[in-house]
């Protein structure tokens, strides 16, 4: 199962970029009341965890505005539910609603 950490504030945005430096960062943001969300998210959880990645987890209902600071600052379109992948202070690969699946995520990450 995934290790998810809440991502909350600008600060662990900031965080998540430097930490990108050394292993990809991932970001699910998530919507409580959205079915599709819980969907992907409960596809995820039950795949197998893919390695040598961080995973955080973006609650949209509470934390709208680190979305919208995420979009900003990588030139990423806000969707819900929408995963992210950032590399070295960037966003490599980004998906929406049923294109997350985890095999597309784990591709991504074994081509870095």
């Amino acid at each position: 199962m995934i290790d998810w950490k809440a991502l909350d504030s600008e600060q662990k945005v900031a965080e998540v970029i430097l930490l990108s430096d050394s292993k990809p960062q991932i970001i699910l943001k998530h919507s409580i009341s959205c079915p599709t969300s819980a969907m992907v998210k409960s596809r995820l959880d039950r795949s197998p965890v893919v390695e040598n990645a961080d995973y955080y987890l973006l609650d949209l209902w509470n934390h709208r505005a680190v979305s919208d600071l995420i979009a900003q600052k990588f030139g990423i379109r806000h969707e819900s539910p929408q995963i992210l992948i950032i590399h070295g202070g960037q966003c490599i690969y980004h998906e929406s609603h049923y294109g997350i699946v985890v095999e597309k995520i784990a591709t991504s990450i074994a081509a870095i």
